[in-house]
């Protein structure tokens, strides 16, 4: 584990949301508080807060979920420090995300729960702080920001009413296939496609998940490998097969195409003689 502290702090523009990932030894944080979320995993090290007066201890694996307004501090309980990443919603999203799970409004979602230790929160969120600091596909992280949200508030938070039992939307999912199959290569947006079939986007994500068995963003690189698969059978150079399928780089097609097929472009392209 290191030793020395550091950090680093960045927006995503298009779905504005603020992040941080650090690596604090010395640095406390006195007691404050914000008007948006504060949503912390802890990947190293321990960390203790103190949460409108009383102490917590966050291990690695640890999800602190902080509300607007309540006051907090933020140290090391580790002589090595701690690591951690963050993100920092807004109210309105939230509000948003509460809005697509139930249907109604809510001037101020809030989480029931400070401190979790759920596999599931840590690799979720893990998953979307990942897509959002590596500059993922619009759909990737829109999809993944949409969803997390939603679940981490049907989980921990108070609910104005359980969520409604999704329906299935066949044929509008059926349209958001075609469309993400005509599109592929340029790229779409979740807003892009639930506009599209006149959905909500978080009600296209329930919808698409139910009858498809996958999120729009999986299902896209399902999409873009399939097509990759053609062109590299036919030869084509990978460099133009990254271009004409939608990957934002050569490198991005093989982490891509090793994780759904099993080996790379490059060993795809020169199978290995039957014995």
């Amino acid at each position: 584990m290191p030793t020395t502290e550091w950090a680093k702090s960045w927006h995503d523009r298009q779905l504005d949301i603020r992040l941080l990932e650090a690596h604090y030894v010395r640095h406390a944080y006195p007691r404050h508080s914000h008007d948006y979320y504060v949503i912390c995993l802890i990947d190293s090290g321990r960390q203790s807060f103190l949460h409108e007066g009383r102490q917590y201890f966050t291990p690695p694996g640890g999800v602190i979920l902080i509300n607007p307004g309540a006051v907090h501090t933020g140290q090391a309980a580790d002589p090595r420090g701690f690591g951690m990443r963050c993100l920092y919603p807004t109210v309105a999203q939230m509000q948003a995300a509460v809005f697509g799970l139930t249907g109604r409004r809510q001037d101020l979602p809030a989480f029931t729960s400070v401190r979790v230790d759920d596999s599931w929160a840590y690799s979720h969120l893990s998953a979307l702080h990942a897509a959002l600091s590596r500059g993922a596909d619009a759909l990737e992280r829109e999809s993944r920001f949409a969803w997390t949200l939603a679940q981490l508030m049907d989980r921990y938070g108070a609910l104005p009413g359980r969520p409604p039992t999704p329906g299935r939307e066949r044929e509008a999912v059926r349209h958001a296939r075609c469309f993400i199959d005509e599109r592929f290569a340029e790229g779409v947006s979740l807003a892009e496609i639930a506009a599209h079939v006149a959905l909500s986007p978080f009600h296209l994500l329930r919808a698409f998940r139910a009858e498809i068995g996958l999120p729009p963003h999986a299902y896209l690189d399902s999409v873009r490998i399939r097509h990759a698969e053609r062109l590299i059978a036919a030869g084509r150079p990978l460099a133009e097969v990254s271009a004409e399928t939608g990957f934002s780089s050569q490198s991005h097609l093989t982490r891509s195409f090793k994780r759904l097929i099993g080996v790379t472009p490059g060993q795809y392209a020169r199978p290995s003689s039957a014995a």
